[in-house]
This record gives C-alpha cells, sequence and structure tokens, in this order.
C-alpha cells in the first residue's frame, strides 16, 4: 500500500513536470523532491509500525502465542491490581505506551512473592521484553526507557536455588517442578495393554509418546495417512517449530500399530487415535489433548506411577536415548527442539561426572 502511494506519488510530479529537456539523472532526482521522499518515509514507518506486533506474531508457533498471551495476561492483572488499566498488550502496541522498566521489574518481583516458580517467571519476563522491544519499534515506548527493560535480569539456577529455600510456596500453577520418572521396566508394563479395542488404542498411544518422543499436541494431530505400515515410517508436524519431521517406528510401535490396524480399530482415514467409552469400546475419531493426557495419567495410576503425563513419557524417550550415547545434534533434530540447549541437558543429566579420572 505505501510503495502504490509512493509510486502515486512520483506519477503526479513527472506529470507536473516539464522536464523532457532535462538531463535523465536529473529528471530522477526531480521525481521525489526532498521534503515529498520525507513524508514517503514517515508514512512507511507508520505503516510498519501498525504492523509490527502482527508481522512478528505471523512468525511464530500458535503455541507460543497462546502461551504469550497469557503471559501478558497474568501482567495485566498485576498492573489492574494497583488499579492502572492499559489496552491489549498482545495486539496493540499503544497499550505499551506509559510502560516501564520499573513496572516490568515490580512485576517480576510480585510473582517471586506470589510463589510463582522461576523459570515461569524467567520466560515470561523474556515476553514482556520481547513486546517491549516491538513497541519501541512502533515508537510507543522510548528507546531509552526499552533500553532499560531490556536490563532487567532473569534468575540463574543459583539465584532459583536460594529464591526456592527462602520462600514457604516456590511453585504456582499446573506444571511439576520434577518430571515423574519412569525406569525401563515401567515403560514395559505401560506399553502391554490388554488385547481389547481400548488396549490395542492406549498402547498404539503410549509407543508413540515413549518409543518417539511426540508432544501431546503432536500426538493429537496424527493423521492415518501419517503411518504408513508398509514401511515402517511416521510423518508427523511439528508445530512448536514448524517442521514436518519423519520417524522409522520403533519394533514396539509397528507392532502394536499392526495390531491396531488388522483388528479394525484404525480408522480408514482421518485422524489416527479414536475416543474410548466407560465400557471400553472405541467410538469417534480424535482424541483431544485433554483426553490424551488424562489416558496416560489413568494409564500411569494403574501401574503406581501417580501424575505420569505426555511429557514425561518424552523426558523417558530423552533421557533414554542420551543415556545410550546418542549424539546431542542427533538428539535435537529427532526431538524436533529449535537448539541444542534442551538435548544438551539431557545429555549432561545421564554423564557420570567422574568418568576417566584414575585413582590408581
Amino acid at each position: 500500500m505505501v510503495a502504490l502511494w509512493v509510486e502515486s506519488l512520483a506519477m503526479e510530479k513527472r506529470e507536473s513536470m516539464s522536464d523532457k529537456h532535462l538531463a535523465p539523472e536529473q529528471r530522477f532526482q526531480n521525481q521525489l523532491l526532498p521534503g515529498e521522499l520525507q513524508r514517503a518515509g514517515q508514512a512507511a514507518s507508520r505503516a510498519a509500525a501498525k504492523q509490527r506486533f502482527r508481522s512478528y506474531q505471523q512468525r511464530r508457533a500458535e503455541e507460543t502465542l497462546r502461551r504469550q498471551k497469557a503471559d501478558l495476561g497474568l501482567f495485566k492483572e498485576f498492573l489492574l491490581s494497583f488499579n492502572l488499566e492499559t489496552g491489549d498488550l498482545f495486539n496493540d502496541p499503544v497499550a505499551w505506551s506509559g510502560i516501564t522498566w520499573g513496572l516490568i521489574e515490580a512485576f517480576v518481583k510480585w510473582q517471586v512473592d506470589k510463589g510463582y516458580a522461576v523459570p515461569t517467571i524467567n520466560v515470561r519476563l523474556s515476553t514482556l521484553k520481547t513486546y517491549s522491544r516491538l513497541a519501541m519499534q512502533a515508537g510507543t515506548i522510548p528507546p531509552q526507557e526499552y533500553a532499560l527493560i531490556r536490563s532487567i535480569q532473569g534468575f540463574s539456577q543459583q539465584e532459583k536455588r536460594r529464591i526456592d529455600s527462602r520462600r514457604v510456596q516456590s511453585r504456582v500453577g499446573l506444571k511439576k517442578a520434577s518430571p515423574v520418572l519412569i525406569t525401563p521396566q515401567q515403560a514395559v508394563l505401560l506399553k502391554n495393554q490388554p488385547e481389547t479395542a481400548q488396549g490395542r488404542r492406549d498402547a498404539l498411544l503410549i509407543c508413540l509418546l515413549l518409543d518417539h518422543g511426540l508432544r501431546v499436541g503432536e500426538l493429537a494431530g496424527l493423521a492415518v495417512e501419517d503411518l504408513d505400515l508398509n514401511t515402517g515410517i511416521l510423518h508427523f508436524f511439528r508445530p512448536k517449530v514448524g517442521k514436518d519431521q519423519t520417524h522409522r517406528l520403533s519394533r514396539d510401535t509397528l507392532r502394536v500399530a499392526q495390531a491396531y490396524y488388522n483388528l479394525g480399530d484404525m480408522p480408514q482415514q482421518g485422524p489416527l487415535l479414536r475416543r474410548s467409552h466407560k465400557d471400553g469400546s472405541l467410538g469417534k475419531q480424535g482424541m483431544t489433548e485433554r483426553a490424551i493426557t488424562q489416558r496416560v495419567k489413568d494409564l500411569g495410576a494403574a501401574i503406581g506411577l501417580f501424575g505420569l503425563s505426555a511429557h514425561d513419557c518424552r523426558h523417558y524417550w530423552a533421557t533414554s536415548a542420551a543415556r545410550h550415547g546418542t549424539d546431542p545434534f542427533v538428539l535435537q533434530e529427532a526431538g524436533g527442539w529449535s537448539s541444542l540447549a534442551m538435548p544438551r541437558r539431557y545429555v549432561q543429566e545421564n554423564e557420570i561426572a567422574n568418568e576417566g579420572i584414575q585413582l590408581d
């Protein structure tokens, strides 16, 4: 739109001037006079500023945007608790007018006092810094104020331990402080489900989590067409990192998938997993993330793993891979992580600290 406006302005200038007698380079210079070029640049900047939030959000995964919206929602609640009203912080750059580093610093301390987990506080601080930068680019927050906001530091692991040791409540929210650990023996028990329609569905669900490290959203999004039993290949999409991926099915996953298909439990097309009724029979296609989460929890409780989640299964997969010497780069690719930070953590957790130390 701005480009069309600039071109229109240039055409008007060309039509209003009799410059045929001028040299080509002089005619070009006269197409936009300095004042007009400045106005065109300002118009372009205003248009870009207005779209800054939307342009950024179009590049992010839906899961990231949901989390950011929740982060900004809590910040708005914090402001309202002090009778400070603001607009739509997620969509409108103007809503950031008046936001200062002092308010964001106070928000961080408020979360500590409320008992929010330190890693969660760090993530929320990152969200506020990101949208402050966008608001600065949109002209709402002054550059010097953004520089102060950017200087606010999150908490290190050492600081986290000190903070948690000094407060009674150190975790608010649904996330667990640490994963439910699964032993190899318990993994076998989870995979060995009854020879019923629901049992075969559950076995496939569990194998995809334990042997392939799928996130719950990725599992819920699987379709029959993503599974090729002839070649033993699984194709699926990882929305968090925005990439398609291919896995070779593990021996257990291929075995239970074939049983799910051979005995008529697998749909012909569409969503791979089917819902189940209270009597154990299977119903309509499509399990929601919430339904999968509850089913994993129930299956875990049945063998004494209380509070088990789909993410615990992903943790088991990554930990097992690291324990067996998987290269961090390979683990990063297979797990669909955008950086080496997470796979390196799993590798480090499983390293023997005194490996190579000689005492004799």
